[in-house]
């Protein structure tokens, strides 16, 4: 069996990264070339000069036709795609913000896996705000049964409710539900995919979000930790799922959200007893 940091290291494996301009992307990129990856990213802008890229493409996650054009554009056999590119609802576009959270990033997957060998990897980036998709699958999933950019933008026309709260939080429970989806016929190939669901991070979203919302939104996710997450942890995580080290984890999500959901539960654990207590 191999030591653990030969399992985490990426000799010999190109690994393709969206968002790799800014925030976790970046840092994500910069994670992988240290383990020996060859890293091709992709964004809307260039990075800056000191970035560990070997390759840049320009995408723009909400034009199916520049989505097309950056899978061709990426060169060779993918063996790790991190789709951390994303918007939040702070844009004031709610449909907008599900093309390029889901229906882009989902488009640009699915151009890419039949370039994924055996042992390939595909790691997304949900959030914290879709804590509650299994309480919603059962409007998401209308969602995730269109077959194109094109129908799932007429979905979203079609179902406004489903997107009255800025589109952030359905775009990222589809993201979890679209991995949940892959599972099997992926596996059949030896293919894995995951997603991370970060809590408050301090990357260019938070600036959206503070933007349109204030800081007193933000303040409101209190963590046990007492603190918000650096981007540099968050792609820690995301490089672990998509290294040999992670090899038995599929399907899954990880909540890196410094323990706000164990805390939500836990609450309402003790609020539950002492209602029945009270009877």
């Amino acid at each position: 069996m191999s030591a653990l940091d030969e399992l985490v290291r990426y000799d010999g494996r190109h690994a393709v990264v969206t968002g790799c301009a800014s925030g976790i992307g970046a840092h994500v990129a910069d994670h992988l070339s240290r383990l020996g990856a060859r890293v091709t990213g992709l964004d809307l802008r260039a990075p800056s000069d000191t970035s560990p890229l070997e390759d840049f493409v320009e995408v723009d996650l909400a034009d199916p036709e520049s989505v097309d054009a950056a899978a061709a554009a990426v060169d060779g056999e993918v063996d790790a795609l991190f789709n951390v590119a994303g918007v939040s609802s702070g844009i004031g576009d709610a449909q907008l913000v599900v093309r390029i959270n889901f229906l882009g990033t989902r488009q640009f997957t699915e151009a890419l896996t039949d370039r994924m060998p055996a042992s390939a990897t595909i790691t997304n980036v949900s959030s914290l705000a879709a804590s509650g998709y299994r309480e919603n699958a059962s409007v998401t999933t209308g969602l995730l049964d269109t077959s194109s950019v094109a129908e799932g933008v007429a979905w979203c026309r079609q179902n406004p409710h489903a997107l009255a709260d800025g589109g952030y939080r359905l775009s990222k429970e589809a993201i979890i539900l679209y991995g949940m989806r892959c599972v099997t016929e992926l596996g059949a190939r030896g293919i894995r995919i995951n997603c991370t669901a970060p809590g408050v991070t301090e990357t260019p979203i938070l600036d959206q979000l503070r933007s349109a919302y204030g800081q007193g939104y933000l303040d409101s996710f209190t963590t046990p930790l007492g603190r918000i997450s650096d981007p540099g942890e968050q792609a820690a995580v995301l490089v672990f799922l998509g290294s040999r080290a992670a090899g038995y984890i599929t399907g899954q999500v990880v909540w890196a959200d410094g323990g706000i959901l164990a805390q939500r539960y836990a609450a309402q654990m003790r609020d539950s007893a002492a209602a029945q207590g009270s009877r």
